[in-house]
């Protein structure tokens, strides 16, 4: 797999939030990034196929829509 590099500008509070998401996941930035990018595509493909995605709290059964804009 070939791989290419890139630079990518974050504010202060983008960067605390990548930090402190990749602390608690115990992850590197990049494994995030690209976890996060996998993430954004799989619901990227089921919205523009017509589905939803809902998020449920496990507790009560409350289901919330995801919308992506």
């Amino acid at each position: 797999m070939d791989r290419k590099q890139m630079t990518l500008v974050l504010s202060d509070k983008e960067m605390l939030v990548l930090d402190q998401l990749a602390e608690s996941r115990g992850m590197t930035k990049t494994a995030l990034v690209r976890q996060a990018l996998r993430l954004y595509q799989s619901v990227t493909e089921r919205l523009d196929s017509g589905d939803k995605v809902f998020v449920e709290r496990p507790s009560t059964k409350e289901k919330t829509e995801l919308m992506v804009l």
